[in-house]
């Protein structure tokens, strides 16, 4: 299946839409808004990651597409469509139950957690069959095998009938990948589905799940810390800093053409354009505190670039391309002109002598 330009992703149709989300956590008497007022709209289609820093919101917003926020979790306004329906006003397991799985999936970061060690992965895989797609004995056993096959587990047949603890991690990984395609989503949410694997076995992973979005016509969204895990896989990339999504654009503008501070720092931070001898770049200070109201853009106390606006006003959403935003007072054209970290300038260089240009 031939790759599809950002140009056709963005023109092809909306499978979910998140409009201002925000989403409150009751702690120990305390208030904490981890989602504030946070907007996306997800392509048919595509390959989406969100990125940014452990805290930085990533697996909230995405579960509160599922129904699978923590008891003392809310979602106090905005709103999530998928297929005419605001899914931020369901209330129930009844209603959840309808979307969960069976339209929109997800594979966990820690498989062994995810598996019943006490039943078979072929059973366990049958189960999402059975649930979901209403088929039954042999017939969701032959389904299992098979799709046990597609994700890399050779000998399935053998292999359906042996339990979690004889697999290796990545293989039950794939176990977990196969669970979560045998419910047929249309939406398949991978959250740091590589975070506990060696970097080979990284990269298997992310091939076999560009594989099967191709053979199951699937919408993933890929959620990580790391922005060089989704560089190959990502058609379009989500940049999340305390809550917000501050920067969204393709996998080449957000990587060769960054416009936020944050995603500067991001970028800077990554172990593969570090230079032997010389110390790692590391982003100074700590994120803001959710607890408290955050006034301004909620980077700014971290940013070396930050304007006095930075501290008083929230920055809009300012467009780069038909396809490239960023929340920074940095792109206004009152602001000065601030040039990006030189590893950033430098990236982009290789990137335009390479002769691929930034669309």
């Amino acid at each position: 299946m031939v790759r599809k330009s950002i140009t056709e992703i963005i023109n092809s149709e909306i499978i979910l839409s998140v409009e201002n989300l925000v989403i409150k956590f009751n702690l120990r008497g305390q208030e904490l808004t981890a989602i504030r007022g946070a907007s996306l709209e997800l392509h048919k289609g595509e390959s989406l990651a969100i990125v940014g820093e452990s805290g930085s919101g990533k697996s909230v917003f995405t579960k509160s597409f599922m129904g699978l926020l923590d008891s003392n979790g809310r979602i106090e306004s905005g709103s999530i469509v998928y297929k005419g329906k605001n899914l931020a006003e369901y209330k129930t397991e009844d209603q959840w139950i309808k979307i969960r799985g069976k339209e929109i999936a997800m594979v966990f970061q820690d498989p062994m957690t995810s598996l019943n060690p006490l039943k078979t992965v072929g059973k366990q895989v049958q189960e999402s069959i059975e649930l979901h797609q209403n088929l039954k004995g042999e017939e969701a056993r032959r389904i299992a095998i098979e799709i046990l096959k597609d994700v890399g587990i050779s000998d399935s047949e053998r292999r359906y009938k042996q339990y979690p603890h004889e697999f290796s991690g990545g293989m039950r990984q794939r176990v977990v990948i196969a669970t979560a395609v045998a419910c047929n989503p249309n939406i398949l949410i991978c959250d740091e589905p590589t975070t506990a694997l060696d970097v080979t076995i990284q990269a298997q992973i992310l091939q076999l799940l560009k594989n099967l979005q191709d053979k199951y016509d699937l919408t993933i969204i890929y959620i990580t810390h790391d922005l060089g895990v989704v560089a190959n896989v990502a058609d379009r990339i989500a940049v999340m800093y305390a809550g917000d999504i501050i920067e969204l654009g393709s996998s080449e503008e957000v990587f060769f053409d960054p416009k936020h501070p944050y995603t500067w720092a991001l970028l800077s931070s990554l172990p593969q354009l570090g230079v032997k001898g010389e110390e790692l770049y590391s982003i100074k200070g700590t994120p803001p505190n959710l607890f408290k109201e955050i006034k301004g853009d909620a980077f700014a106390p971290r940013n070396p670039h930050a304007l006095k606006i930075d501290f008083e006003k929230r920055p809009p959403y300012f467009e780069v391309t038909s396809t490239h935003k960023a929340r920074t007072w940095l792109l206004d054209p009152r602001a000065p002109k601030v040039e990006p970290p030189p590893l950033i300038k430098k990236m982009r260089e290789m990137y335009v002598k390479r002769g691929d240009g930034v669309e």
